[in-house]
């Protein structure tokens, strides 16, 4: 193989490697290409899952207000229930000194 032999060889491949290249690309983008249509869906869809991640912000604070709303009225009851219960307590206390007083005036 002389000179002028492996040079065009050389080219020759270089040219089919370039083709192949082009090739490629040419797949790539007709594979990969967006349709105007389809970026009008895809605006429409980036719009709705905005809209809905502000929905879901909404709602989780909604959430953490009903929550603490919610925690806070459960202690009030609970406060009122030990009240309550404590109320209990000093006037069974106090019906129980009053049946042993009247036990004490009739036995004596």
């Amino acid at each position: 193989m002389n000179r002028t032999e492996i040079i065009a060889t050389t080219a020759v491949i270089l040219f089919v490697a370039f083709v192949l290249g082009w090739f490629a690309h040419w797949l790539v983008h007709r594979f990969a290409r967006v349709k105007q249509s389809e970026m009008g869906e895809l605006d429409k869809l980036a719009q709705q899952l905005h809209e809905a991640e502000e929905e879901r912000d909404r709602t989780v604070t909604y959430m953490q207000q009903r929550e603490a709303e919610m925690s806070n009225q459960l202690q009030q009851t609970e406060a009122e229930l030990r009240a309550a219960m404590e109320g209990l307590r000093e006037a069974r206390q106090e019906a129980e000194e009053l049946r042993a007083y009247i036990e004490r005036q009739n036995q004596g």
